[in-house]
């Protein structure tokens, strides 16, 4: 069975976001159309002050998550801004399903799983015929992430420090599989 469900997991900081950007420049410049949310990092002078989401296809940018945020649900010591997790990367995902060959989402983890929008966004993805390719948090347990994870067509990448250099083109190569094989009407 071919994989369309493209999981990317491992420890924070081994640069799971940075496979997945690998991933994407990697079918982009094999004319794939590739869209969706991708979060990263924000710092101010050496120190992480939050995490923003990115649009992939608009370039359209918001928080996801802040330490100077007012209101929102706590993650450690930031507030998750849901307004624009909603506004900016639900969007982007809901808008890359409906028109491009593949999904990116980074990532489904803590911060993401409090907006239903998402989670609703996540399901309506994994329920298509699109291939899908995100991150999920190391030792996520959510039932979403573990009723994906048990799917047939699911495959599961750990990012290590050995393999994060070359691993994009593996799960490159997983993709083409499956677009090739979709292309020919299987």
């Amino acid at each position: 069975m071919k994989k369309r469900l493209l999981l990317v997991t491992g420890i924070p900081g081994v640069g799971k976001t940075t496979v997945l950007l690998k991933t994407v420049e990697t079918l982009r410049a094999n004319g794939y159309g590739v869209g969706g949310m991708i979060s990263r990092d924000v710092r101010l002078h050496g120190n992480r002050i939050g995490f923003e989401i990115l649009d992939l296809s608009s370039g359209e940018k918001g928080w996801l998550a802040n330490v100077d945020q007012q209101w929102g649900p706590h993650v450690g010591k930031y507030r998750v801004n849901l307004d624009d997790l909603n506004n900016v990367g639900v969007k982007a995902i809901l808008q890359a399903c409906e028109n491009l060959d593949i999904v990116v989402v980074d990532e489904i983890g803590p911060m993401e799983l409090f907006s239903e929008q998402f989670r609703e966004a996540v399901r309506k993805t994994v329920d298509s015929r699109k291939l899908l390719i995100c991150t999920v948090h190391w030792k996520m347990k959510n039932e979403l992430i573990d009723n994906i994870k048990k799917r047939e067509d699911v495959e599961v990448y750990v990012v290590t420090h050995d393999n994060r250099e070359h691993l994009h083109e593996t799960i490159t190569r997983e993709a083409g599989d499956f677009l090739g094989a979709k292309a020919d009407g299987e």
